[in-house]
């Protein structure tokens, strides 16, 4: 089944990407609170496509754990039971985790599609981490891994319930998004580990370096984006979803931090491509890097000054999370070089 392996990493990487283009999508139309509780939706494992089903009504059965929306709160089946002619109080709990009880059929698929996701990309890293035992004896860290991806994904999971929970708090939302790219990373380490290749590159120390400080500095810059992020989703509450020109009026500190940090950014890996075309190292991800760059690049002028076109919030946010995946593949090639030149 060793063979087999990293193509299943390979699909499970994918996957975990789909669950972060999902959660960005989320985030773009404002359907975090689309499925109010967790891990089901409004109760139901399948949620419902019509407002009605989540109404009080007469001779309607229910079962334990199903929600409806009543005088403006959510109200929780105690057990399975059919409605009489009049609202019965004690047949119900009040849900206790927050007060958010707003029912919009977009925003509830598109988040139920989001866990769809990620419980896809669940069963695959299951399945990934059961092959590892075969690793076992040759490489542990293999296996190892491999479980730990598990356990991260059981972690996001509980840490997407702690964003729902906390009605989208700012810091939650941020510490879902770096263990997105933790994933991604332990990912990307098993395919690299895994492959059949045994390309050595020539290279220095100082590459290895620069190319660690680049991967930093785009996660800080992803770190920083998530704030700047939700001082627009504030701006989109005050001013409304079709007032762009406003959502950046006096914006925080973090944008122009994020904004001024990006030339810095670009101008190191501009610097890291230089060294590996001048000295011939290889290492031909960089061009991918350039290409990732420019786009994140395009997408934020095209923000700033087009007034945020569909999809461009959503779009700047995959481009740097595949941004810091070839960034890391990047990093470990360069961690498997022959030390042929002292310095660059």
């Amino acid at each position: 089944m060793q063979k087999y392996f990293r193509k299943i990493a390979q699909i499970t990487l994918v996957l975990v990407y789909l669950v972060i283009v999902a959660g960005a999508v989320v985030r773009m139309t404002g359907s975090g609170m689309g499925c109010p509780d967790w891990p089901k939706c409004f109760g139901y494992y399948i949620p419902p496509t019509d407002e009605s089903v989540l109404n009080w009504d007469k001779n309607k059965t229910f079962e334990k754990g199903q929600v409806i929306i009543h005088s403006e709160a959510l109200k929780v089946a105690k057990t399975d039971f059919t409605t009489s002619a009049k609202y019965n109080a004690s047949n119900w709990e009040e849900y206790t985790k927050h007060d958010y009880a707003i029912f919009n059929v977009w925003h509830t698929w598109i988040e139920y599609i989001n866990r769809l996701f990620g419980a896809l990309a669940g069963f695959a890293t299951l399945i990934l981490a059961a092959l590892s035992f075969g690793y076992w004896k040759k490489n542990k860290r293999i296996t190892i891994l491999s479980w730990l991806v598990v356990f991260g994904m059981g972690f996001q999971a509980w840490l997407g319930a702690t964003v729902v929970y906390s009605l989208l708090e700012p810091v939650k939302i941020t510490v879902h998004m770096v263990m997105a790219l933790v994933i991604v990373a332990m990912l990307i380490y098993i395919i690299y580990k895994t492959s059949e290749t045994d390309k050595i590159y020539k290279a220095s120390r100082n590459l290895h370096k620069l190319l660690w400080a680049s991967l930093i500095v785009t996660l800080i810059q992803i770190i920083i984006g998530t704030q700047v992020r939700q001082f627009i989703d504030l701006q989109i509450d005050i001013f409304g979803e079709d007032a762009k020109s406003q959502w950046l009026m006096n914006p925080t500190l973090q944008f122009y931090i994020h904004r001024s940090f990006s030339i810095f950014v670009g101008v190191l890996n501009l610097y890291i491509a230089y060294l590996i075309y001048k000295f011939e190292l290889g290492f031909e991800k960089i061009r991918w890097v350039l290409l990732l760059l420019l786009l994140e690049i395009i997408s934020g002028i095209t923000m700033y000054y087009v007034d945020f076109p569909f999809g461009s919030q959503t779009f700047h946010m995959i481009v740097a999370a595949i941004l810091f995946g070839v960034q890391f593949y990047l990093v470990l090639e360069a961690s498997k070089t022959k030390s042929s030149l002292n310095s660059l």
